[in-house]
């Protein structure tokens, strides 16, 4: 009993070790590679939190994201689209053509969105989201 109870415990051991080590590795495999750029905070976060429950795995999380370029944003990424051009997604009725808005995102960023998930959650903004972008309701 002793001894399963030893293997039991060196398993849990192991697993919380892997659980708080290298998040940016595990979380973004993507950003592996990179040797520079603006630290990502959320994943500097998520290995200080490492640090201060255990010292040495948080110090060997970090250790691995600097090493892995994993703790770096994307270089030169963005995701934004003027408000202007996405006018065009919007039909005469008021209403936003999904396949529309999909093509422009997809030309303007590079991104194919997955806008016919049918788990997609749509909500309708109000006039002062709009006045905060600038923008005035055109239906």
């Amino acid at each position: 009993m002793r001894i399963a109870s030893r293997w039991i415990g060196g398993a849990v051991a192991v697993a919380l070790l892997t659980q708080l080590t290298a998040c940016g590795t595990l979380f973004y495999p993507d950003r592996r590679g990179q040797i520079e750029g603006k630290i990502d905070p959320a994943v500097a976060a998520m290995d200080a939190i490492g640090i201060l429950f255990y010292v040495i795995p948080g110090l060997i999380a970090f250790a691995v994201d600097f090493a892995t370029g994993a703790i770096y944003l994307p270089a030169d990424q963005h995701a934004q689209v003027a408000p202007e051009k996405l006018r065009e997604a919007i039909g005469a009725d008021g209403k936003v053509d999904p396949i529309r808005l999909k093509s422009i995102i997809a030309r303007e960023t590079g991104h194919d969105l997955p806008l016919d998930n049918p788990q997609l959650l749509q909500r309708s903004g109000n006039l002062q989201q709009l006045a905060a972008f600038g923008l005035h309701p055109a239906a």
